[in-house]
């Protein structure tokens, strides 16, 4: 594959950035531990944020590649209010492929993107929307049961399934704290 001092033989060889941009979990650049709030570079951020072979995911900056310190997920996922599901980057998360519930009650959503967390605002939606296989709205004790190993609920027609948080790189090919 090629680099970009490949595709771009004029650029200058700089070195990779690590430790200043992460991605919280409500789904906010934060650029040396302060939310990125300037609508332009959030939104070059947005458009320019990929994962490499690696399982890291970066910004390219032109010539530089800034990688990004993850805490939780790559992608912070939304439902919007007609009940669309869009990525913090503002893409459309597209069709899902689970829904898992882990270990300390975080939704996490697989998509072709990859996983993401659902951003604890859209929570109650997405609870309103959680119903047992006969169709009745899953209540308090069904969730409980699922967080115990039982099955039972749906989001959308897929299952809840569980997960343990401390698993999700492993399973998901990514890393959450790329390194030199």
């Amino acid at each position: 594959m090629p680099t970009q001092s490949d595709l771009h033989p004029d650029w200058p060889t700089v070195p990779a950035c690590y430790g200043w941009l992460s991605l919280d979990r409500r789904g906010v650049w934060r650029l040396r531990g302060e939310p990125v709030v300037h609508p332009g570079l959030s939104r070059f951020i947005s458009a320019n944020y990929e994962a490499d072979e690696h399982g890291n995911w970066l910004v390219n900056n032109g010539p530089q590649k800034v990688y990004v310190t993850l805490d939780y997920t790559p992608w912070v996922m939304r439902l919007d209010t007609d009940g669309t599901l869009c990525t913090h980057t503002g893409r459309l998360a597209g069709e899902l492929e689970a829904v898992h519930l882990d270990d300390e009650g975080n939704v996490l959503l697989a998509t072709a993107f990859g996983p993401g967390l659902l951003s604890d605002r859209d929570l109650p939606a997405f609870l309103a929307d959680c119903c047992l296989a006969d169709g009745r709205a899953a209540d308090d004790e069904a969730l409980l049961g699922l967080m115990a190993g039982k099955g039972g609920v749906f989001w959308r027609g897929m299952p809840l399934t569980c997960i343990l948080g401390n698993e999700l790189e492993a399973r998901y090919h990514f890393n959450a704290a790329p390194t030199a």
